[in-house]
Order: structure tokens, then sequence, then C-alpha cells
């Protein structure tokens, strides 16, 4: 059966840029969840220094929960090979701190779609920067995880691989035991694209997820594309919603999962409202895991 982990979307500004918020203070609200683990993020400002790691992972095992996957976002389709090369360090640092973390996925991206890229140039580059770790990540026993992804917070252009057709291009070159799929069907509403087609082509291969919902507080999907590249993080326009509140559908997507005997990570990302917010997410998922496992 799958299990449950929470991931911090509301206080990423706080942990990750400012300072306001303690890591200590986000485990304590996460512990009060019906959760069994907290997704982590290579950014947190406190994960810079190295001998802070072990005490993180103590702080979280000692309240019964665990960390089970990393999210990061390496940028791989840069046009300079140093700047790459720069790159498939960090992520050999990030797979390290995941592997002290006690966990067992951390997440790959494909990097920023620059404007000069062509699909098969930023395919293959991509792919050999992932391949570049994956040795590495299978010495620690860490699997590698690449999402279908929108935008990380921090990056000035969406995904390279967003689109369906990119992605499971992207997804196809690489076959190594220590390379799975982690599958988020919001981000797929992004890309203009059906998030069950997508998942159709790729549960086979989905070894983690994230669950959300997503909502636009004004315009359209297009008016969201059209302002989605050259300005850093995520469009104003888009809003993180409650789970079972949006456009998903989770029993369309459970049942594909189920059929394909995945019974791994889900990681939570909303609570954009408030803790109060995300234990209702958590509720609807626990009694969708129930009814389809």
């Amino acid at each position: 059966m799958p299990k449950l982990a929470a991931f911090p979307k509301a206080f990423m500004q706080a942990l990750c840029k400012d300072g306001s918020m303690k890591l200590s203070e986000w485990i304590g609200l996460a512990s009060k969840l019906d959760v069994q683990g907290l997704e982590w993020y290579a950014g947190f400002l406190e994960m810079a220094d190295e001998r802070n790691w072990a005490g993180f992972r103590k702080q979280v095992e000692d309240l019964g929960l665990v960390i089970p996957m990393m999210c990061c976002s390496p940028d791989f389709t840069h046009p300079d090979a140093a700047f790459r090369e720069a790159q498939i360090v960090k992520q050999k640092g990030w797979i390290d701190m995941t592997h002290a973390l006690g966990g067992s996925y951390c997440r790959v991206l494909s990097g920023q779609r620059r404007p000069e890229l062509t699909m098969d140039q930023g395919v293959s580059l991509a792919a050999d920067c992932i391949e570049a770790c994956l040795p590495y990540a299978q010495e620690r026993g860490i699997t590698l995880i690449i999402e279908n992804h929108y935008k990380d917070d921090f990056w000035d252009y969406p995904e390279f691989a967003q689109k369906m057709d990119v992605f499971c291009k992207l997804v196809d070159r690489i076959n190594h035991p220590s390379f799975g799929v982690n599958y988020d069907p919001s981000n797929t509403y992004l890309a203009g694209e059906d998030p069950l087609e997508l998942l159709r082509r790729v549960s086979h291969r989905v070894v983690t997820m994230h669950a959300s919902d997503r909502y636009l507080i004004e315009g359209t999907i297009e008016d969201l594309r059209k302002e989605e590249g050259g300005s850093a993080g995520y469009a104003k326009r888009l809003r993180h919603g409650e789970i079972g509140k949006g456009l998903n559908d989770y029993d369309a997507i459970f049942t594909e999962l189920k059929s394909k005997g995945f019974n791994g990570w889900i990681s939570i990302e909303d609570g954009i409202e408030g803790m109060d917010q995300l234990e209702r997410s958590v509720a609807f998922l626990k009694k969708k895991i129930a009814a389809h496992w």
C-alpha cells in the first residue's frame, strides 16, 4: 500500500530564502499530520551545512517519521559544458544528502527550457547528465526520479521536458534499475495536456508520486503559458489548491497505478492556505488509497 509524505509547499520562501521559518518548526507542524514521511528539499537553508544532516534525520525519526524523498532541481540543459558538469557534481551532493537522511529517492529534472534548444539537443544533454549520476546513485541505494515538472520555484524558464512527448522521449532514453518517474498529475494540465494520457504512457516506470491539485486564480492556461517564461518562479496567476477540489481524477489515477503494482511514496504538495487545508488533503488521499489498495 502506498505511503504518504508531506512537502512544505507553503513555506518554501521561509525555509529556502529568508530563513523566517526553521526546519524544526516545519517538522513539528508536519508531525501532527497523519502521514508516514516528509519529503525534503535540497535548498533548505539549514541543509547547506552538512553537519546538520544527521540531526534533522534524528528529529524526524524520533517522531516516528522518515525522509523518503529528496526534491532537488538540477539544470542539465545549460549550453555550457562546465555549467552542466557543475550541476552533475551538485546532483551527486544531493544524492549524498538523500543517503545521509535515510532516503531512497532523489529527484532529477531535465533543466530549463531555454529558447535556443531543440528537442533533440535538450534530451541528449539531460540524458547524458542523468546517466552520469546513475552509477553514483546506485552505489548508495538511491533511485533517481524524474518528474513531469512545470517549473522550479526559483527558475526563470519552465521545465525543458514539460511537454508529454519530450518527457516520454527522455524517459525512454534512460534504462537503468536506479531510475524511475515521479508522476505529478497537476503539472500535465499546465502543459495543456491530459494527465491520464501521460500516466498511461509512463505508469510502468512510476515509482513515486506528487499529489496536488492546481487552479488558476484568473485567466486561462493559455494566458499562463504566455507569461511563464523569463520571470523567476511560478507565474502569479497559478495556485496550488486543496487535493480533491481541483481537476485531477484521483480514482482514475489510482486505478492505473494499482494496475501496475505501484506501492511507492505519495508526497503531498499543498497547504498554501494553511495546515488545515493540508490535513484535509491527507484525509482525502487516505480515503482514496484505502478504496483502491
